[in-house]
């Protein structure tokens, strides 16, 4: 009786082997398709300009430093406002330069950008980002730049006349980075917003942002003139001795 059942039942094992085998293979799991941003970019940290007491809740903050300077000319020279420095080596006496920029350009960038709860890269902020002027409280502005710096514009200045700058006077501003809306510029890719492969190809192909003149080796890092060391009182003192400079100069040619 066994071998008899045996028997009955090996063309039925090997009719369901054989269909297994031809069956096709179970299609491996379809990729995760791309969701749409539903709300806004936020970011949860604060950027700080340390040096000058500025805090921005934006995506970057900017800081731009110009220094009035000598520049030569086909006919001659001229004076104007400048975020590097201007080689004066070779220029005729009386059209000397400083050597550096007391204080460096700056830029600062969120790491804490999200959108519906998702980390945003940083290649997103530093390509679709917009600049856009931002005109800080200055009531934190630290004592010894009070002393140094006025409200210019819509940043600083140390000329004593801003309509009369001198060589060497500087200007400081500042610029926030804000993130227009994402819908259709971004893809959700393990985890994090990224831009959506037209974008990217778009972004290389456009002028990328302008980056500051001098990279920062840390935050709230700067430069002095060579014969200084120290931080943002050093402004503040090469600046006041040169007013003093002035101030004498212009009081020995009334008495001439």
């Amino acid at each position: 009786m066994r071998s008899a059942r045996a028997a009955l039942l090996l063309p039925i094992v090997c009719f369901v082997a054989a269909a297994a085998a031809q069956a096709p293979a179970a299609p491996t799991a379809a990729p995760v398709v791309a969701a749409e941003p539903v709300g806004e970019p936020r970011t949860a940290g604060v950027l700080r300009d340390r040096e000058f007491g500025i805090a921005s809740r934006q995506f970057g903050l900017d800081r731009r430093v110009e220094m009035y300077q000598w520049r030569a000319t086909p006919t001659g020279y001229e004076r104007v406002w400048n975020a590097a420095r201007i080689d004066s080596q070779g220029y005729a006496p009386g059209h000397e330069n400083p050597p550096t920029l007391p204080l460096e350009n700056r830029r600062w960038w969120s790491e804490s950008a999200s959108l519906d709860g998702r980390p945003i890269e940083a290649a997103v902020l530093q390509a679709l980002g917009e600049w856009r002027v931002f005109r800080p409280n200055f009531s934190r502005l630290p004592a010894n730049l009070a002393a140094t710096f006025q409200p210019e514009g819509d940043g600083l200045g140390s000329a004593e006349n801003p309509l009369d700058p001198q060589i060497g006077d500087l200007r400081v501003s500042w610029r926030e980075l804000r993130l227009p809306p994402l819908e259709g510029k971004v893809e959700l890719v393990e985890g994090r917003w990224r831009m959506s492969p037209a974008v990217a190809a778009a972004a290389l192909n456009a002028a990328p942002v302008p980056a500051p003149v001098a990279a920062p080796e840390a935050e709230g890092a700067h430069r002095v003139w060579p014969w200084f060391g120290g931080g943002a009182l050093v402004v503040a003192i090469a600046v006041v001795a040169r007013r003093r400079r002035k101030a004498k100069a212009r009081a020995a040619q009334l008495q001439d």
